[in-house]
């Protein structure tokens, strides 16, 4: 049995050729992060395991794959780049990534919480152009953040906020607990959360979560962080409640599009930071996240010890 790890950025190549053990299923690392779904069937050739990080792998591609049984996917939203059901009809199984970048996402989310609170992109891109932009930032300490979904990232970020001082709203589709939380409805958290953090996963129950109609029940002048998914968000809506002032900022490391084209609407608008889905890039969750594929890849092939 072999493995192909088919799109591997300079950093993962390097992670993986590290943690990578001669006791381990055969890896084939191709270094080229932005291959097309057309060039998968060469560069998975007859490996029975493929790792993917961000390619997409439509099911007519995954068709053209004879030897395919195993797709690792390095995260949690393999949903955004491939069918799952399709794909187990034609025998591939897709296996998914959980925790490795719970502290890093989380410390992303606080971070851009703090840059939309205090408009440092606003000042800052003012200072490039020369121009000297004050703001009237907003004092976190003793406001309110809701965190819409309360797994791992979501407990990270509560953790974090409650440290600061603010007071953490959570909403969950099903029962949890945790010190210092307290969790109600959505239709609570969306009215009394100065901040709102997106955690949830995407699936077709998720899509669209945040719509217009719920953004219509946001607190006036709230900030939305959104480290999770793009599509979580009805995108169109929250232009709007941007331009209008309903939201007074949106801090975001994830959009429906990436990349996200120069010239998006979102580009334009001075109430908006914005980062490259980079919240989970630090050297910690990247060894986490290597030495997670290859255990999945020892399981499925018997070979090597998990670790």
């Amino acid at each position: 049995m072999k493995a192909v790890f088919v799109d591997a950025s300079p950093t993962l190549a390097a992670v993986a050729e590290r943690l990578h053990r001669p006791d381990d299923v055969p890896l084939r690392i191709n270094c080229q992060p932005d291959i097309r779904p057309p060039a998968l069937p060469a560069v998975v050739d007859d490996a029975a395991i493929a790792l993917i990080d961000h390619t997409h792998l439509p099911t007519d591609i995954a068709r053209q794959c004879a030897g395919l049984r195993h797709v690792v996917f390095l995260g949690t939203g393999a949903r955004s780049y491939m069918d799952v059901e399709e794909l187990a009809a034609l025998g591939i199984t897709v296996h998914l990534i959980r925790g490795y970048g719970d502290t890093a996402v989380a410390e992303c989310a606080f971070a851009l919480m703090w840059a939309a609170a205090k408009g440092f992109a606003f000042m800052d891109r003012g200072i490039r152009a020369g121009q000297w932009r004050l703001t009237n930032g907003l004092q976190l300490t003793g406001k309110t953040l809701g965190l819409i979904g309360f797994g791992g990232i979501g407990a990270e970020m509560a953790r974090l906020s409650a440290g600061a001082g603010m007071r953490v709203l959570a909403w969950n589709r099903s029962a949890r607990s945790a010190p210092g939380v307290t969790f109600v409805d959505i239709d609570t958290l969306l009215a009394e959360s100065h901040v709102l953090s997106l955690h949830l996963l995407l699936n077709d129950e998720t899509r669209g979560f945040l719509s217009r109609a719920r953004l219509a029940r946001v607190r006036d002048g709230a900030i939305l962080v959104n480290t999770a998914r793009g599509a979580l968000v009805d995108e169109a809506a929250m232009i709007e409640a941007l331009k209008s002032g309903k939201l007074a900022h949106a801090a975001l490391d994830v959009y429906e599009t990436e990349p996200l084209p120069g010239d998006h609407p979102l580009t334009r608008l001075d109430n908006v930071t914005l980062s490259a889905h980079s919240a989970f890039r630090t050297p910690e969750a990247s060894d986490s996240l290597i030495e997670a594929a290859l255990n999945h890849c020892r399981r499925i092939s018997g070979v090597g010890t998990p670790s």
